[in-house]
């Protein structure tokens, strides 16, 4: 099903959810982590991207993110990211990842595999208040979940980028 949320500000910051289709746990890897990390970083640098906030979990992954073509840059880096987590996959031996991604591909899908639910449920993020409200999710989640005692002992999130001394997996832009 295609979702009825769209981003109707350009440059202004979004909420977003992207999920794994069947809520199948893709990011279980490091490996797999790292596409996407790497695929953001690249978009950021290339394609004017702006990262306020990030987590990646073993279903999704949740960022804070603004850009003039946000819809654009959201759907290249599922393709791109799609294409690299299966190939992951494959190499990983995750032969049964592998079947359920071909198992759950929509009907329309015109490869053989489906990655990414789609659309990403974009929330438009219109003051400070929301904005510290939707990094305090975000960063929360992997406590929520029981991974983690504290937010910034999460790897892949950006809990821990503005620490002293921290070495962040991806770098954030500051949004005030």
């Amino acid at each position: 099903m295609r979702s009825c949320y769209r981003i109707n500000a350009p440059g202004q910051a979004h909420f977003i959810t992207a999920t794994i289709v069947e809520l199948l746990p893709i990011f279980s890897t490091s490996a797999c982590c790292d596409i996407l990390v790497a695929s953001l970083a690249h978009c950021q640098q290339q394609k004017d991207l702006k990262i306020y906030g990030w987590v990646i979990l073993d279903t999704h992954f949740h960022p804070v993110l603004a850009a003039r073509e946000l819809s654009s840059v959201l759907r290249d880096i599922k393709s791109y990211t799609a294409k690299l987590l299966l190939e992951q996959i494959a190499t990983e031996g995750r032969e049964w990842l592998l079947n359920e991604l071909r198992h759950y591909r929509a009907a329309h899908k015109s490869t053989g595999f489906q990655v990414w639910q789609e659309g990403s449920h974009p929330q438009a993020i219109p003051t400070d208040e929301i904005m510290e409200q939707k990094l305090d999710y975000l960063h929360a989640n992997p406590v929520k979940r029981g991974l983690v005692a504290s937010p910034e002992h999460w790897r892949y999130s950006s809990a821990h980028a503005w620490l002293p001394g921290a070495m962040p997996v991806l770098r954030c832009d500051a949004w005030r």
